[in-house]
């Protein structure tokens, strides 16, 4: 695992940049879909690579494409039974 430390300042429009280093070794770039999540008990912001996930419920594990959109196995087997 390697760490990357670094302190960045909120700029005046609320914006926080992150450093080239990190972004590279994450193979980040313009235009990479970032999901941010909030820990107020730590105070913390956490971003992560954005998966989408089922259209109905929102899971990214056991999904997969139809017709364009993501449907995990549960949600089809649901659906298969009301046809």
């Amino acid at each position: 695992m390697k760490v990357f430390v670094s302190m960045r300042e909120i700029d005046e429009l609320g914006r926080v940049t992150l450093p080239a280093e990190l972004r590279r070794s994450l193979g980040w770039g313009p235009g990479t879909p970032l999901e941010l999540f909030i820990d107020e008990a730590k105070g913390e912001i956490v971003l992560r690579l954005y998966e989408p996930g089922c259209l109905f419920c929102g899971r990214v594990d056991n999904v997969f494409e139809f017709r364009g959109k993501k449907v995990c196995r549960d949600c089809f087997a649901e659906l298969e039974k009301l046809l």
